[in-house]
């Protein structure tokens, strides 16, 4: 043998005994890692699964960029050395660490598919609330971060607001404006909102009452989803009611960390659902994303609020409610790829969703695709716009563009669904509409090409001279306004 002068047993650990975390005081309570943020990063142990190149969604922006700095090894390993104070001094106003986790996606990847559920979304939002307290945000926060509060004033003017999108001067004004990159088409107003005809169609009618989720995306953009989803509740026995007053689970918040904001807009959304959950209804979303924030985020920040878990726990997919009830749709033989929102991998499971898939006698192929590259906000923003892009390239686009165009392509994501629709030939068709055509076509759908023509929502604007009357009535207003003002003094 050899004798040899060894380190004591307890030097040069990772974690030892002598070990002390920066105290910090957090938005999200970690219930899951004994309340600490700390405790949360050091979930990572280095096993670098992050770090494999094909299948499962883990983790998109590594396989874009190829960087450690890039993969959820390397972003936590980053919080761990600033929550310890001694490699990286600056805490939360730590570019490094601000650096790593710029090209995170907050898909949720992370949280789905490593072994230890490492969630960097999360310790993103966390990060990005202390990095930017009391500084202002990118430009691109405000435009996105807060698309649910400019969607429900420019649902007042749709046609205005879509004049200004689809004219190319101005939209290129606007997405300067907003950071967002010249070759993305920015999503323009349904001309009536979900909420709109929802009012206008009158009561529904059902035996049994479940609470429809308006989310920003299927009520101001896309209610095509939203109507069918009403449609297909009632013919399943439902009767379909909304939550009163304007709503909205603050999703594109977590994105820029303004956690504040989205801490008001879920306890507002609490209390709008405190009827429905005491009543034990089931609330029904249509957007994944959204769903994801009453099962993931709202827990998270809330962990000892009774209305908090109430909603997590009624919070259902539309896929969950008919697979939980057992309902049976009329037979649909079609062929479809399924492309699976990554928030609902991470938190919900695509199990249910492939029940009633398979029930319908559907012959679908669940794609192996990760992460489209859109992830909300992010393929919109022009730094990001490229790794956007090469993401979705990686698997997902080529096989929507290779689906003969009578197959379906499902996808319930609204960023989903955008980064196909701007990048492809094909509108994909979300699990409420599939189920329509299901009840209304029959077994072999309808007939020819592209069946999500069926479903195409429309975007009116107004014409440029339409426009421009608009534009001198306001002139004239305001000159009339500023005159009248004038005589009052």
């Amino acid at each position: 043998g050899k004798i040899v002068d060894a380190y004591p047993l307890d030097s040069n650990l990772r974690v030892g005994p002598g070990r002390h975390t920066l105290p910090v005081v957090t938005h999200f309570q970690f219930p899951e890692d004994h309340g600490s943020f700390a405790n949360a990063t050091e979930r990572c142990f280095g096993i670098g699964k992050c770090r494999r190149l094909e299948g499962g969604t883990m983790c998109p922006s590594f396989r874009a960029t190829r960087e450690e700095k890039d993969t959820t090894r390397g972003r936590a390993r980053l919080l761990f050395e600033m929550l310890s104070g001694e490699v990286i001094e600056d805490g939360w106003r730590s570019e490094a660490v601000k650096e790593s986790l710029d090209l995170c996606l907050a898909c949720k990847g992370c949280k789905g598919d490593c072994p230890v559920s490492v969630d960097v979304a999360t310790y993103k939002a966390e990060f990005l609330s202390h990095y930017y307290e009391g500084r202002l945000r990118p430009r691109s926060a405000y435009a996105l971060g807060l698309i649910g509060l400019w969607a429900r004033l420019g649902a007042h003017a749709p046609k205005l607001v879509n004049f200004a999108l689809d004219e190319p001067a101005i939209a290129r004004g606007l997405k300067a404006l907003a950071g967002v990159a010249q070759a993305r088409e920015l999503p323009q107003l349904a001309g009536e909102s979900f909420r709109a005809w929802f009012a206008r169609r009158g009561e529904s009618k059902g035996e049994r009452a479940v609470l429809l989720w308006p989310d920003t995306f299927n009520n101001y953009f896309h209610p095509s989803v939203a109507r069918a989803a009403v449609e297909v509740l009632e013919w399943a026995g439902y009767r379909v009611v909304l939550p009163r007053g304007p709503v909205c689970c603050g999703r594109p918040l977590y994105d820029y960390g303004m956690l504040d904001r989205a801490k008001r807009q879920l306890r507002s959304s609490m209390r709008a659902l405190a009827p429905a959950l005491e009543a034990g209804l089931p609330v029904i979303g249509l957007e994944p994303s959204c769903l994801a924030v009453f099962r993931d985020e709202l827990p998270n920040l809330f962990p000892r609020d009774p209305r908090a878990r109430k909603l997590a726990e009624q919070s259902l997919l539309l896929s969950e409610l008919f697979d939980r009830d057992g309902v049976r749709f009329p037979a649909l033989k079609r062929r479809a790829i399924v492309h699976g929102h990554c928030h609902h991998r991470a938190v919900m499971g695509l199990e249910a969703e492939e029940r009633v898939l398979d029930r319908l006698g559907l012959s679908a192929e669940i794609l192996d695709s990760g992460c489209c590259g859109m992830a909300g906000s992010f393929g919109y923003e022009r730094p990001r716009y490229e790794v956007s892009m090469k993401i979705g390239e990686e698997v997902l686009l080529p096989k929507v563009r290779a689906t003969p165009v009578d197959d379906l392509v499902i996808a319930n994501g609204f960023s989903c669904r955008a980064q196909i629709e701007g990048a492809t030939a094909r509108r994909p068709l979300h699990l409420a509409e599939v189920l329509h055509l299901a009840i209304h076509h029959g077994p072999d759908g309808p007939p020819g090409a592209r069946p999500e023509r069926l479903y195409v929502d429309e975007h009116p604007r107004l014409s440029r001279r339409q426009a421009a009357a608009w534009l001198v009535g306001c002139a004239a207003l305001a000159v009339a306004g500023a005159w009248y003002g004038r005589r009052r003094r």
